[in-house]
């Protein structure tokens, strides 16, 4: 892979290091730096992006969808199905891998019914679905499973803070694609073998990985047992684990950790903060994303009931918000080469529309 097309497929973590080299300079390395980082959100991203691999490899969430689809005729609710697959997916193996599982589901079905039209509309309403349905869980999104485990905040009220714009989101998402066309639309029949055995391993290796982000047991255990038995039955889901998303955390771990060192930028941003966690946390994510704004914003707040959902309804508006819309504006260029203006500016106007519902709900119900 040349250099540029590197750099072009993991912006943001060429950019999570250059912003902790920068801040290197100011504040030198030292002991200090070894504090800086989460372990155990490290660790458990790895074993949730490495099992969630070996499940893909073995076609188990193509298979689970398709047959979810096959069972429903028409246009409407078939999109209807596959976004809410998404917002499913998202909340059990995070937005990104979501994606990257059910978007080409989208495109299948889609191109082969011949009902190209919707493509845009469902690409965007996947994307949203996984921006917003993984804001319940812990480990629906990179950046709760970091304030999780960085406040240790209780299961209980992890989800009673997200419950209600998640409630909200799901009812948006509904209503929008009530406006497609209830017309017929069928699925081709296509056969693929999918081994039980291996099936029910990797669901248990799952489970074990969900008891490590739920604390239920210790983190390490999972670092041991997972890619062990990973290396042993299926390496190519090791080699495929999204090891640059683990580096962004890191980068950005010693960049908002050295951030936190200077004085003049602790005021700044505790002063931000202190306004309007809420607001300031969803307008962070407009301009360096969530996962970023969530690690470095944690350093200068402890309202992290707002900091929480401020950057999950962050995660829908510029296309930069969430990596999530990153990789969903590349699979339908992808698809759609030449269309990539008119894609953006569709996805705008509804992710904007979003934000705006959202952030109105939450600050008159906070």
């Amino acid at each position: 892979m040349h250099f540029a097309e590197f750099v072009r497929k993991n912006t943001v973590m060429v950019i999570a290091f250059m912003a902790a080299l920068v801040t290197s300079f100011i504040i030198p390395v030292d002991k200090a730096y070894l504090n800086y980082f989460d372990f155990k959100t490290l660790t458990c991203l790895f074993c949730v992006l490495a099992v969630v691999c070996a499940l893909k490899n073995i076609n188990f969430f193509y298979m689970l969808a398709k047959e979810i689809v096959k069972r429903f005729k028409t246009a409407r609710m078939s999109i209807l199905v596959l976004v809410y697959i998404t917002f499913i997916g998202s909340m059990l193996i995070a937005n990104d891998m979501a994606l990257l599982t059910f978007l080409p589901l989208g495109y299948f079905i889609l191109s082969s019914t011949g009902k190209h039209r919707y493509m845009a509309f469902t690409f965007i309403m996947q994307n949203i679905a996984a921006n917003l349905g993984g804001m319940l869980t812990p480990f629906g999104n990179p950046q709760n499973l970091y304030l999780y485990t960085q406040f240790e905040i209780p299961n209980a009220e992890f989800i009673t803070i997200m419950a209600p714009p998640f409630v909200l989101a799901v009812a948006i998402i509904t209503a929008c694609c009530m406006f497609v066309k209830n017309e017929p639309m069928e699925v081709k029949d296509e056969r693929m073998h999918i081994s039980t055995k291996r099936t029910a391993l990797y669901l248990v290796l799952f489970a074990l990985a969900i008891l490590i982000v739920f604390r239920g047991i210790p983190y390490w255990i999972g670092l041991i047992i997972i890619p062990a038995v990973l290396f042993i039955v299926d390496r190519q889901a090791l080699k495929m684990v999204d090891y640059p998303l683990l580096l962004t955390f890191v980068f950005f771990f010693i960049f908002s950790g050295n951030m936190a060192r200077i004085d003049i930028v602790k005021d700044v941003l505790s002063m931000l903060l202190s306004k309007s966690t809420l607001l300031f946390s969803i307008l962070s994510c407009q301009f360096i994303s969530n996962v970023p704004s969530a690690i470095l914003l944690s350093q200068f707040t402890g309202n992290y009931a707002d900091l929480l959902v401020g950057v999950n309804i962050g995660g829908v508006g510029t296309l930069i918000a969430s990596l999530a819309s990153l990789i969903t504006f590349r699979e339908y260029v992808k698809h759609n080469p030449g269309k990539g203006l008119r894609y953006v500016a569709e996805f705008s106007v509804f992710n904007f529309a979003f934000l705006f519902i959202l952030t109105a709900f939450q600050m008159m119900i906070g």
